[in-house]
């Protein structure tokens, strides 16, 4: 299935910076309520399903010679457009 992006912003930010930014999505998670992202003059709004799926992943992905790694980890919240969801998972910890 092909993939559109519908919004994309990528910055080097402090931690602290990054928490503002998961805890304003938390918080509208929280409330049922829309998440709206922006950046200049895109802007995209997601209305996220009260059960969607929550992906969790840490990676490290390492040059030809192994020499330069980089590490991430990804939040990702994903759902049907038409509503069916079947994925099913473990319980998940963070701490």
């Amino acid at each position: 299935m092909p993939e559109e992006v519908l919004f994309k912003s990528e910055s080097r930010q402090s931690r602290e910076s990054i928490a503002t930014y998961l805890r304003a999505v938390a918080d509208k998670l929280d409330a049922g309520e829309a998440v709206t992202l922006s950046t200049g003059s895109e802007s995209t709004t997601l209305e996220i399903p009260a059960q969607p799926t929550f992906e969790v992943k840490a990676e490290r992905e390492t040059d030809s010679s192994g020499a330069n790694a980089e590490r991430s980890v990804e939040f990702e919240i994903e759902w049907k457009e038409n509503g069916d969801d079947e994925h099913a998972g473990g319980s998940l910890s963070i701490e």
